[in-house]
């Protein structure tokens, strides 16, 4: 696939249209190097105002609600779990809590929120809104970056705090907002290596070296392939299915690798990244992954006591065929191959959860999660007798319904264009979702959409930069685009604003509680 470049600071408006003849790149150079970023200051304090508004958005009367002063739906099992690591040095060694099911690290995220604010809700939820938080950073510098404009990765910035999924999933002691905000780094990284590559070759082609050879040039050491590897090592550090996004990233950087040769003038460019690429790519994307992932399992491996640490000898002999394998190694296998067995297992029953959904309903929101609800006199504010209070993790409808009409332009503008953003975006999007479909049988819940989010706000900003058009284009249609992406941010800033009582568990009346069910799966 073809790649080319935009080189304004927007995208082209209208379905199926193309650029004239006398702008289509032609020149290697034209199609290597994108736009220069030249509002470095003015993209700061963009990016560091949207980031303090998440901040006080995310940890506004964080500690609220609890139940009764203890956490609430899952925040049971990882609250008392990340304590526990502050007692006995960053390791879980009960097995009676029988659901330690994921990788340490999240966990140890979360133990370092209730180091400074202690044993309580806002200690096991601190981090998590600071993950959140950082989220929002991430998302404004990448799409900046991937479409030349300060202003659309604003607007992005603007959409993820807009997200009830991530403002909810930010104020709650789980685990997926750390993966969010693993995952997001690691895409950024691998944007920022695709730009770098890109100048590499253009350096390159002002040499007249570029046909040298069949393959074309080596690329060097890749430090931002590297440190998405790290990234995303622990990224699956925190929860398993991080992996998913690790085989989808290390393809979509080989993919740009061949697209980048090519657009170089190459003879051979995807024999050239086979010959060239692999390899690299497989210390990057591969063996640097596993290693950061075993670092996240530091203190299990110097503990005595974790759970499985000394299975060698216990609960299988220490000899066999991989008997030269360090113990330590095999123990954290035999370990690992219980928790596998778990997920495995983990089935909808007869009597499913009464929040549980299926994955074909998570890109319009169609089954959301009730994560707290209180009545009467539990729920009192709301200035009459009945009230309710609840957290329910839901995504704004003004954009999650918009979820399969943004994908289907995606997929059509990543194939026809072509346009390296959207398959960017579809890649991370589809990493986190579709792997779901495998066991449909498995119990899943919609908080599994977290670390997608980001991606369909990336898929979304890059619809609304078409819709603004090009820094060239009349002032007419410049200011028609400008006035319909202004309505549709305001629209998805109001919906949040409305769906703010029940994401972050404020008193409202019954009457209002009904109103904010807008869908019958809602209930």
């Amino acid at each position: 696939m073809a790649v080319r470049e935009a080189h304004s600071d927007t995208l082209v408006v209208g379905v199926g249209r193309k650029p004239p003849a006398a702008t289509k790149p032609t020149d290697p150079l034209q199609r290597l190097i994108p736009r220069p970023l030249t509002d470095r200051a003015r993209s700061w304090v963009v990016t560091l105002s949207l980031t303090v508004i998440a901040g006080l958005v995310r940890l506004w009367n964080l500690g609220y609600p609890t139940d009764r002063g203890t956490p609430v739906f899952d925040e049971k099992h990882y609250a008392p779990q990340a304590w526990q690591m502050l007692r006995t040095g960053g390791v879980e060694d009960n097995a009676g809590y029988e659901l330690v099911v994921h990788p340490p690290l999240g966990k140890q995220l979360m133990a370092l929120g209730e180091l400074l604010m202690g044993y309580d809700s806002w200690g096991w939820r601190l981090s998590a809104a600071l993950a959140g938080t950082v989220c929002v950073l991430l998302i404004v510098r990448i799409v900046r970056r991937m479409t030349r404009s300060t202003l659309l990765g604003g607007i992005a910035g603007v959409l993820l705090i807009a997200d009830g999924v991530s403002q909810v999933q930010s104020r709650i002691g789980m685990l997926d907002i750390f993966l969010a905000m693993f995952v997001l780094a690691a895409f950024g990284c691998l944007v920022i290596d695709r730009e770098q590559v890109h100048e590499r070759l253009a350096a390159v082609v002002r040499e007249g070296r570029v046909s040298d050879t069949d393959f074309g040039p080596r690329f060097g050491v890749r430090w931002w392939r590297f440190g998405a590897g790290v990234l995303l090592g622990l990224a699956c550090g925190t929860k398993w299915s991080a992996v998913y996004y690790l085989v989808a990233f290390a393809g979509l950087s080989l993919v740009w690798d061949a697209c980048a040769r090519r657009a170089a003038g190459v003879r051979r460019p995807w024999a050239g990244t086979l010959a060239r690429d692999l390899g690299p790519a497989s210390w990057a994307m591969a063996a640097v992954p596993v290693g950061a992932y075993l670092a996240t399992w530091w203190a299990w491996f110097s503990s005595e006591t974790g759970v499985d640490r000394h299975a060698v000898g216990h609960q299988f002999g220490a000899g066999g065929p991989l008997s030269f394998v360090p113990a330590a190694l095999r123990s954290l296998w035999y370990y690992s191959s219980a928790v596998l067995r778990f997920h495995e297992n983990l089935v909808t029953p007869a009597h499913p959860h009464p929040w549980e959904s299926k994955p074909w309903s998570w890109p319009m929101g169609l089954r959301p999660m009730l994560y707290y609800y209180e009545s009467g006199a539990a729920a009192p504010g709301c200035g009459r007798p009945g009230c309710v209070a609840t957290v329910m993790l839901v995504g704004t409808p003004a954009m999650w319904w918009l979820t399969l009409p943004v994908l289907a332009w995606a997929l059509w503008r990543a194939a026809t264009g072509p346009d390296w953003r959207y398959a960017a975006a579809l890649t991370g999007y589809a990493a986190g979702w579709l792997p779901w479909f495998l066991n449909i049988h498995r119990q899943m819940y919609f908080f599994y959409m977290t670390p997608v989010a980001p991606f369909l706000v990336i898929a979304v900003t890059l619809v609304l930069g078409e819709v603004l058009g090009r820094a060239r284009d009349g002032v007419e249609r410049r200011g028609t685009g400008l006035l319909v992406v202004s309505l549709y941010v305001g629209l998805v800033v109001a919906n949040f604003i409305w769906l703010w009582p029940i994401l972050t568990g404020g008193s409202i009346t019954p009457e209002h509680w009904n109103a904010e069910l807008w869908l019958p799966s809602w209930r």
